[in-house]
């Protein structure tokens, strides 16, 4: 037996050897492979992490997706991320990334979270937070008019900004700390503000392009409908009718994906809480505020607190008062109020038009079948007519039937007696349709 083993390994240990023998090697990479781990003896553990780092790429990348960066001075970026990388940037849960995923392709969603804003509008799919924008998929066909627009209009519009009234005294004494640092005064949040925020500015480009691609829609659909359904009121035929329920498909989606965005919009407008979660600077700034006033109570601690008690008292009290101010305009949300009503009653006006398309091809329909049952109904009468003229034709049939039966009569030896019966028998036969036909009229059976 270890006879017979001997070879076998022999020649096993050859042809290894001599595949070894044969693969080629690169000194670049056995160079690298040293320089990475030099004085160790893992070159091949260098060169296996090598060979499998295209297959980790690879897979994310299937795992990434297309996204297009804009900052708040109007700059793109094309970026390639997965969602744990989105997830970390913009800080918002897996979940709402499923709801940009395709399933959802048509769905409409305005989300509020803690520093972004999730908008799911028809085909934009986008994250807004208070400094930037990421756009899902930029290179589609029907998201490259918003891609323009950003690029447009960002630019144009100033920075959000607050118009700070004159200081007093005591805001000074407020907005300074005890390291000579300026801290920002929440009052200044009460002032006039000359643009929108950049995430308002952001979703009212969306709410733009949204409302004037579903309107186009609609225009296209009023000037395809209006003449098929003519047509089809003229002649109807299977073509026709095909056209119209193509049509009336058509325009069905195109109903339910306005009511999607109008209902949204409806349904922000009608929670003021909703609508106060959307406002992510004042959010940035409220967390720059605490944080400040943070760090001033930390500088202040520092002194003794026995010996400055009055004003420790006075700076919390301040303190109080300031954040008291701070969350006095979290309900304050006129402007995006008022940015949501011009679209909701832009979209109303949309889907105004497809209820009167909708209506014109209800009367469309009604008309039809109006004429439908008219030939419904002369068809019954002619029916009818053929049915009193058959009862007419049998009896006359069932008098020469009988004449035809080899039955012994008189007539039969009669010279010229075959033309006045047959003549009065046709002649009885006709009165009596003619009287049966009177009937059905006299009772409105017939038209007349």
């Amino acid at each position: 037996m270890g006879k017979k083993k001997t070879p076998f390994s022999f020649r096993k240990k050859f042809l290894t050897s001599r595949k070894t023998e044969m693969q080629p090697i690169d000194p670049s990479s056995s160079a690298n492979a040293g320089r990475s781990n030099p004085g160790t003896g893992t070159g091949t553990g260098t060169g296996t992490v090598l060979a499998s780092a295209p297959s980790k790429s690879s897979k994310k990348k299937t795992g990434s997706r297309l996204w297009m960066s804009f900052d708040i001075a109007g700059q793109s970026e094309l970026i390639e991320c997965d969602k744990n990388t989105i997830m970390k940037r913009v800080s918002i849960p897996a979940r709402d990334l499923r709801i940009l995923g395709p399933v959802f392709s048509h769905s409409s969603n305005i989300l509020a979270r803690e520093r972004a804003m999730v908008v799911n509008l028809e085909f934009i799919k986008a994250i807004v937070t208070a400094e930037e924008v990421l756009l899902l998929d930029p290179l589609s066909q029907e998201v490259l008019p918003f891609v323009d627009q950003l690029r447009q209009q960002l630019p144009l519009k100033s920075p959000f900004r607050i118009h700070e009234s004159g200081p007093t005294d005591m805001q000074e004494k407020e907005r300074r700390s005890t390291d000579g640092q300026w801290l920002p005064v929440p009052d200044a949040a009460e002032g006039l503000q000359s643009e929108l925020p950049f995430e308002f500015q952001v979703l009212e480009i969306a709410l733009e392009v949204v409302c004037s691609y579903l309107d186009s829609s609609v225009v296209d659909l009023e000037i395809n409908a209006y003449p098929i359904l003519d047509e089809l009121a003229r002649y109807v035929s299977t073509k026709n009718l095909e056209r119209v329920r193509s049509l009336k498909s058509h325009l069905t989606r195109l109903l339910a994906r306005v009511q999607k965005v109008r209902d949204e919009i409806e349904h922000l407008l009608d929670d003021n809480e909703d609508m106060a979660h959307l406002y992510l600077t004042r959010k940035q700034i409220q967390i720059q505020q605490f944080e400040a006033l943070a760090a001033a109570g930390a500088s202040n601690s520092s002194i003794t607190f026995a010996s400055n008690l009055p004003r420790a008292i006075s700076n919390i009290q301040s303190n109080a008062s300031m954040i008291t101010s701070i969350h006095s305009d979290d309900h304050d949300v006129e402007d995006l109020e008022m940015l949501l009503e011009a679209y909701f009653m832009q979209l109303d006006g949309t889907r105004n038009k497809i209820l009167s398309v909708r209506e014109y091809i209800d009367d469309t329909e009604d008309y039809v079948n109006i004429q439908l049952d008219n030939q419904r109904n002369e068809l019954i009468q002619l029916q009818l007519t053929l049915t009193i003229a058959s009862f007419a034709i049998a009896l006359e049939t069932l008098v020469a039937g009988a004449f035809g039966m080899n039955i012994p009569c008189s007539l039969y030896s009669v010279n010229g007696a075959f033309v006045p019966i047959i003549g009065g028998t046709t002649s009885i036969c006709f009165v009596l349709f003619l009287i049966i036909l009177g009937y059905a009229r006299w009772k409105k059976l017939l038209g007349s």
